[in-house]
C-alpha cells in the first residue's frame, strides 16, 4: 500500500493576523512539525530560526518577494523597472532558504502593467524566474511558480492556466507547478482532468475549498474524488493546507483523516 500524503501547514493564511510566533505556536497545537510561510523576510532571521528549532517545527516552502502584499502586490518577477529589486530579494531568500532548511520557493509573475508591452513584460518575467531557479538550485531549493485566480486577484500578467504553463514550459523545466487548487477552482474548475494533465510538471500542491478559501469540506469542491485523482497522478509530496478556518464548530482538519492524510 502506498504511503499516506502527508500535509504540511501554511501558517501566514490559518492565523490570519496572528503574530507569528503565535502563529507557530498554534502549528505546533494542531499537531503539525512543517509548516510553510507566506513572507519570512520581516522576522529577524535568527530569530526566527531559533524559535522553529526551539518548536521542532521544519520550513517547506516558502514566497520569494512578492513586493507590497498588504497593498495588493503579488510578484515582480515581470516589472522590467523592478529588476534589481527582485534580485535583491532572491539573493535574500536564498540565505533564508539555507538557514531554514527549506526546500521550495515560489516565484510569483505579478501585474499586467498597461504603460509596457505585453511581451517585453513576459520576456522580463521569463529571464527573472529562470535566473532565481538557478540561484536557489545552487542551495538544493527547487523553483515553482503558480497561478493566482483572477477572480480574488484582477490584472495579472499571467492569468490563466494556459499561460501559467506556457511560461514553465519556456523556461525548459527549471521551474515547477504549484497547483494550488483553490485558485484551480475559481479560475477554471476540472479539477481532476487538470491535476492529471500538470502531472508532469506539478511540483507542490495546495488546498483550500472555494468560494471562501476555507478548510476541504466547507466549500463547492469534492475532495474526496480530487484525492483520488491526486494519488492516481503520482504525486507524492506535501500537500500545504492554505486555508482560512471557516469557523464552524469542530476541528477544521478532520478532513485528513477521513482521506487518509497524515500532518507531517
Amino acid at each position: 500500500m502506498a504511503e499516506p500524503l502527508s500535509c504540511t501547514l501554511n501558517v501566514s493564511f490559518h492565523f490570519p493576523g496572528a503574530p507569528l510566533l503565535s502563529a507557530l505556536d498554534g502549528a505546533v497545537a494542531a499537531g503539525f512539525r512543517t509548516i510553510e510561510l507566506l513572507d519570512p523576510y520581516s522576522p529577524d532571521l535568527d530569530d526566527l530560526v531559533r524559535e522553529l528549532q526551539r518548536r521542532g517545527l521544519r520550513v517547506d516552502l516558502f514566497n520569494l518577494p512578492m513586493g507590497a502584499f498588504s497593498r495588493g502586490e503579488r510578484g515582480i518577477a515581470g516589472d522590467p523597472r523592478r529588476r534589481d529589486e527582485f534580485r535583491s530579494g532572491v539573493e535574500r531568500a536564498v540565505v533564508i532558504a539555507e538557514r531554514l532548511g527549506a526546500t521550495k520557493v515560489n516565484a510569483l509573475v505579478g501585474h499586467r502593467i498597461e504603460e509596457i508591452d505585453v511581451a517585453t513584460q513576459f520576456e522580463c518575467a521569463l529571464e527573472q524566474i529562470a535566473w532565481a531557479a538557478e540561484r536557489m538550485a545552487e542551495v538544493g531549493v527547487a523553483t515553482n511558480t503558480e497561478l493566482l485566480n483572477p477572480v480574488d486577484t484582477p490584472g495579472l500578467l499571467v492569468a490563466d492556466l494556459g499561460a501559467t504553463l506556457d511560461l514553465i514550459a519556456a523556461l525548459g523545466g527549471s521551474v515547477g507547478l504549484q497547483l494550488d487548487l483553490y485558485h484551480l477552482q475559481r479560475t477554471h474548475g476540472d479539477l481532476i482532468a487538470t491535476i492529471q494533465r500538470t502531472s508532469d510538471v506539478t511540483r507542490h500542491i495546495q488546498v483550500a475549498d472555494a468560494p471562501d478559501r476555507t478548510e476541504p469540506g466547507s466549500g463547492e469542491i469534492n475532495f474526496e474524488n480530487v484525492f483520488v485523482g491526486i494519488r492516481q497522478s503520482g504525486y507524492e509530496g506535501h500537500i500545504g493546507c492554505e486555508f482560512r478556518p471557516s469557523g464552524d464548530p469542530g476541528d477544521p482538519f478532520a478532513w485528513m483523516s477521513r482521506l487518509g492524510l497524515v500532518k507531517a
